[in-house]
């Protein structure tokens, strides 16, 4: 899991739906803001339109659905052969629904990101939009974390943060969320493959000093 300096680092990303990050990054690569390339898509959903997308740009993608009987770790041992195969520095999680098993976490500690729609620690788990809309909350965002075993609880990099504002449904957060994500999502990832940003122990480390609270993307 390490690159050649000035390589682009080798990105395999994780989708179960319409792959709205996953363009993303793509654009952001395209563009020339990340020193990337995507060397794989996996989907555990068939009808998943993030799959169409990487193959519409030519970007290799592939389907692994969950076989009748199969246990997590089973699946993921499968995940692993196929992410290995295709080389990889990071593995990115762009809204891949499935609960990765601890050995799939330890085996890519450090290297496997996630961003989650809220600012953790708050709101881990599903429906995070209404949930904050109920809670009355005032301010809502998305999270980038490195993952661990225990679900959405591991360590933050950055975060985007919104203004919740009195007209707002669950469906206009959702949008509005997502929007940041898409800048977020990109600039974290800049900053670990230019080794901004590290991983050590489960402290996060920006250029060379630990830091104790996330850092907060700018607003556009």
């Amino acid at each position: 899991m390490t690159k050649t300096a000035m390589l682009p680092a080798r990105l395999v990303i994780l989708i179960s739906g319409n792959g709205s990050n996953l363009q993303a990054i793509i654009d952001h690569i395209e563009s020339g803001e990340l020193n990337a390339e995507i060397s794989m898509v996996i989907s555990d959903k068939k009808n998943a339109c993030g799959i169409t997308r990487a193959r519409e740009q030519s970007i290799a993608a592939q389907i692994v659905e969950p076989e009748t009987g199969e246990t997590r770790e089973q699946y993921d041992h499968r995940l692993v052969e196929i992410i290995d195969d295709a080389g990889c520095d990071y593995i990115i999680l762009a809204g891949f629904m499935r609960i990765l098993s601890d050995m799939f976490v330890n085996r890519y500690k450090g290297y496997l990101l996630n961003i989650h729609p809220s600012l953790l620690p708050g709101y881990k788990g599903l429906n995070t939009h209404q949930r904050v809309l109920d809670a009355g909350e005032k301010i809502h965002g998305a999270s980038v974390h490195f993952v661990t075993p225990d679900l959405d609880s591991g360590p933050v990099i950055m975060q985007a943060i919104i203004d919740i504002l009195p007209h707002d449904t669950p469906e206009t957060l959702a949008d509005r969320v997502l929007e940041r994500e898409h800048s977020l999502y990109s600039r974290v990832l800049s900053m670990c493959i230019n080794s901004e940003v590290k991983l050590s122990n489960d402290d996060i480390i920006v250029d060379g000093q630990k830091i104790n609270k996330p850092l907060i993307l700018e607003s556009e």
